[in-house]
């Protein structure tokens, strides 16, 4: 199964993390983290079929990282970005950091306010996966679960403020992955079954020389 394809993919973290930091300056700064490494989560689930999903450590090394942006619920305005130096946005041992410069625009300053005052205190991340590897397991119940560990991003197009951790985008790249994983299991199914068929005809094809 090929998981490379070029399509944007966001992730909601449910942890709230985005803060304020305030300085002499008064500037309207807030951090947060985007990602976390090594921390699996639910990306879907569906009766006994469950897909989890982690971020390597080391996923974002040689990532397109050149001019992310900042926004909320990944559209609408551009809050902040790198190109113009009103965005930071590092890998460190715990996850993708956030560090964004809210106050050089009029919604700017109000999102900075909302997440000063609670209403907003969740991250995502736009991004496409140029590599990634998969573990399946099935327990005693017949239960599968197959986990996704993101090894390479190809490339960080946004970070962006949200309001609830879930969302449509993630629902829809989670159900095509997992039916990636069923189709590719039943073909790998048909093939043996093929490879078995074909054993048995030669197995009696041996018999009849015989």
């Amino acid at each position: 199964m090929d998981l490379k394809k070029k399509t944007i993919e966001y992730r909601k973290i449910d942890v709230k993390n985005l803060e304020i930091r305030s300085s002499d300056k008064g500037d309207m700064i807030v951090e947060g983290y985007a990602t976390t490494f090594n921390n699996p989560y639910v990306l879907w689930r569906d009766g006994d079929y469950t897909v989890m999903e982690q971020v390597d450590p080391d996923a974002f090394n040689g990532a397109d990282m050149k001019d992310v942006i900042m926004q909320y619920d990944h559209e609408g305005r551009v809050f902040a970005r790198i190109r113009n130096k009103t965005l930071e946005v590092v890998p460190d041992g715990h996850g993708l950091f956030v560090r964004a410069f809210l106050g050089g625009t009029e919604l700017g300053r109000q999102l900075y306010e909302e997440i000063k005052g609670g209403y907003t205190d969740r991250m995502s991340f736009g991004f496409t996966v140029s590599a990634d590897e998969r573990k399946e397991e099935k327990d005693a119940d017949g239960k599968i679960t197959v986990t996704r560990t993101i090894k390479q991003i190809g490339k960080l197009y946004d970070v962006s403020a949200v309001s609830i951790p879930a969302n449509d985008a993630t629902e829809i790249s989670a159900r095509s992955f997992a039916d990636g994983v069923i189709r590719e299991a039943m073909e790998e199914a048909h093939a043996i079954e093929v490879r078995r068929q074909n054993i048995q005809k030669i197995k009696i094809l041996i018999d009849l020389e015989d």
